[in-house]
């Protein structure tokens, strides 16, 4: 099953969320790919959205081998069998606290960023593949005090699942195939990549 592209994906979505207390739930997105999901789910329960960021890190040798994560106000979360140079690392995660700073300052203009202690927050995206960044905004929202974490996304990897069954409260999803194909983007027809100024608009025209 391939989606045609976010629309279609954020739609069916949807239909799997349930939310029980409207105003103590947040949509929270992970930029890019999860603001066009994130808004039509907030739109649909007309609940507030907010975004999380998040970054992988990326082995020094290969930055495309994930070795960790780390979200805004949350510590690098790294992969236990993968050891790496304390410098280096500590330069990365300069470079990266900076890099998301810089891009939270662009969603700054159009959105207020919310508080999330004694809500529910739903963590959307628009699939997961190996799981380091969502894994890393959970253990930053864990810090904030919610009332509860879910996780929405269309398609997601059987590993993935059943770790992540471990660490939220709920997980809503459309697919999880028997073998995954290796990325999100086989999933979909039309995957357009997203820069910092889309989002920014498409923020800004939210109906929340």
């Amino acid at each position: 099953m391939r989606f045609n592209d976010r629309e279609e994906a954020a739609k069916q979505l949807t239909e799997k969320i349930k939310v029980d207390e409207l105003k103590n739930t947040i949509v929270l997105a992970m930029p890019r790919g999860g603001v066009p999901l994130g808004l039509t789910i907030a739109d649909e329960f007309n609940i507030p959205l907010d975004v999380i960021l998040a970054k992988k890190i990326g082995h020094p040798m290969n930055s495309e081998f994930a070795i960790g994560a780390m979200a805004e106000g949350g510590e690098p979360l790294m992969t236990d069998d993968i050891h790496v140079s304390s410098t280096w690392l500590e330069k990365r995660v300069k470079q990266i606290t900076d890099e998301i700073d810089r891009r939270r300052a662009i969603y700054s203009e159009v959105i207020e960023k919310q508080s999330l202690t004694d809500k529910h927050v739903i963590l959307v995206d628009d699939g997961i593949a190996t799981g380091h960044t969502m894994f890393a905004a959970i253990e930053s929202v864990c810090s904030k005090k919610p009332l509860s974490i879910s996780v929405a996304v269309p398609i997601i990897p059987e590993d993935t699942f059943k770790a992540l069954e471990k660490v939220v409260d709920n997980i809503y999803y459309v697919q999880i195939p028997e073998a995954f194909l290796g990325s999100v983007s086989a999933y979909y027809e039309n995957f357009p990549q997203l820069d910092d100024y889309k989002v920014q608009q498409l923020l800004g025209n939210q109906s929340i």
